[in-house]
C-alpha cells in the first residue's frame, strides 16, 4: 500500500501523513479510530497509518469506507501497557504498536506520529529510534494552556521528559518554545518567561540566575523577548506566551491545573443543578456555558510535543476521548505542514552556538553565535 510522502514537511500539493499508535489509550483502539476518523473529516490533506492488531482494528476501521483510501494499516500484535517500565520496552518494545508507530516516523513513511500510550515508554522508544538534535543535551514535552484572550494558547515546557535541567538546557527549552510558538500558534515574536517562585531578581535557586542570565543576553539570538522570571499565576495568563521549567516543575503543575479544571467543572454541575432556579439560571445562559466549556475543555487542546528528537512526537492524554485524539492528530497534522521539524533543527543548531559563546565567554575566549530567523 501507498503511504504517502515521505519529506518530514509538505507543501501546498502534497498529502500529510501521520503515524498514529492505535492501542495505547485508556479508551481502547474504538476512541483512537474514532478520533482520526474525525481529523480526516477535518483535514482534506490527511492520510495516516494506523499501527495495532489488525483483528481488533480492521472491523473499527471498515465502518468508514469512503475513508478507506486515506487509511494504512500496520499490523502489531503486541501492546505497551501503562504499567510496562521504559527500560522494558527499549529493550523488549519491538511488534508493539507504539515501536511500529515511531518507526514510521523514523522511516520517514511519516511526517510525525502520535501517540495516547505510556509516556515514559514513548519519550524512552522516540529517544532510541529517532535520536536527539544534533547539539541537544535533554529533549522536552511541551504542552498548551489556555488564557484569558480568545484563540491564544501560552507554551509550557518541559513537562516531564527529565525531572531536571541544567542552566543550558533550560535556555535551549527556551529556544524550543520559542519555535513551537512562533510555528504552531503563529506568534511572530514570543515572549518568553522563565517559572521561579517569585519575579524578584534574589528569589530561586542558583540554576535559575544561571539561566536566567543566559536567557537574558541569548534572546536576540532565539528571536523571542524574555521577560524575565515568572510565577505559576502566569501559566494561564497573558502576561507570557512560554512558560520555561523543569520536568518535575512542569509536569506537577500540569497535573494541578488538570486537577482545578476538574474540580472547577464538577461544582459548577453541582451549583447549577442545586436548586430549581439554578437548573432554570443554567437553562437561559446554556449558550454561554457552552462557550465557556468549549474554551476550557482539555480535550480541545490535547497534545504534549516532544522537542529535540530527529522527528515530531505527538502525546495524547492517556485518557483521552475521541475529541482529545483528534486535536492531537489535528497538532501533528499542522506541524507537519508548517515544516516545524527543519525550523526547530535550526532553533536548536542556534541555541547550541549561544550555549557555546557563553562557554567561550566565560574562559575568556572569543566566538560568534548565529542569528536565525526560523
Amino acid at each position: 500500500m501507498a503511504t504517502g510522502p515521505t519529506s518530514e514537511s509538505a507543501t501546498a500539493a502534497e498529502r500529510v501523513v501521520i503515524s498514529v499508535d492505535a492501542m495505547g489509550g485508556d479508551r481502547g483502539p474504538a476512541a483512537v479510530v474514532a478520533g482520526l476518523v474525525d481529523s480526516l473529516a477535518q483535514h482534506d490533506r490527511l492520510d495516516v497509518i494506523v499501527h495495532g492488531d489488525e483483528a481488533v482494528l480492521q472491523p473499527l476501521l471498515a465502518r468508514n469506507p469512503a475513508l478507506a483510501a486515506r487509511i494504512t494499516l500496520r499490523h502489531a500484535a503486541r501492546v505497551v501497557t501503562m504499567e510496562d517500565k521504559p527500560s522494558q520496552v527499549m529493550r523488549h518494545g519491538q511488534g508493539t504498536s507504539m515501536w511500529s508507530a515511531i518507526d514510521s516516523l523514523r522511516e520517514g513513511q511519516a511526517a510525525a506520529a502520535v501517540s495516547c500510550g505510556n509516556t515514559g515508554a514513548l519519550m524512552a522508544v522516540s529517544m532510541l529510534r529517532l535520536r536527539k538534535m544534533p547539539g541537544l543535551n535533554r529533549p522536552a514535552i511541551a504542552s498548551l494552556f489556555p488564557t484569558p484572550t480568545p484563540g491564544k494558547m501560552n507554551v509550557m515546557l518541559d513537562m516531564g521528559a527529565d525531572v531536571k535541567a541544567e542552566p543550558r538546557d533550560l535556555m535551549q527549552y527556551a529556544f524550543m518554545g520559542a519555535s513551537y510558538a512562533r510555528n504552531g500558534l503563529g506568534i511572530a515574536r514570543p515572549r518568553v518567561g522563565l517559572l521561579n517562585v517569585g519575579t524578584e531578581e534574589h528569589k530561586g535557586r542558583a540554576e535559575l540566575h544561571e539561566a536566567h542570565a543566559l536567557l537574558g543576553q541569548h534572546a536576540g539570538a532565539g528571536s523571542f523577548d524574555y521577560v524575565g522570571f515568572v510565577e505559576g499565576t502566569d501559566i494561564l495568563s497573558d502576561r507570557v506566551d512560554v512558560i520555561v521549567t523543569d520536568g518535575f516543575t512542569g509536569n506537577v503543575a500540569l497535573k494541578a491545573i488538570e486537577g482545578t479544571a476538574r474540580l472547577v467543572g464538577d461544582l459548577l454541575r453541582q451549583t447549577l443543578t442545586s436548586t430549581l432556579m439554578a437548573k432554570l439560571g443554567a437553562l437561559m445562559a446554556r449558550g454561554a456555558l457552552g462557550r465557556l466549556q468549549r474554551r476550557i475543555d482539555p480535550r480541545r487542546v490535547n497534545g504534549g510535543v516532544f522537542l529535540g528528537l530527529n522527528g515530531t512526537v505527538v502525546k495524547s492524554h492517556g485518557s483521552a476521548d475521541a475529541t482529545g485524539v483528534a486535536a492531537a492528530i489535528g497538532l501533528a497534522f499542522q506541524l507537519a505542514q508548517a515544516g516545524f521539524l527543519e525550523r526547530l533543527a535550526a532553533r536548536v543548531a542556534s541555541a547550541e552556538a549561544a550555549g557555546q559563546d557563553a562557554a567561550n565567554e566565560g574562559s575568556g575566549a572569543t566566538g560568534a553565535g548565529g542569528d536565525l530567523t526560523e
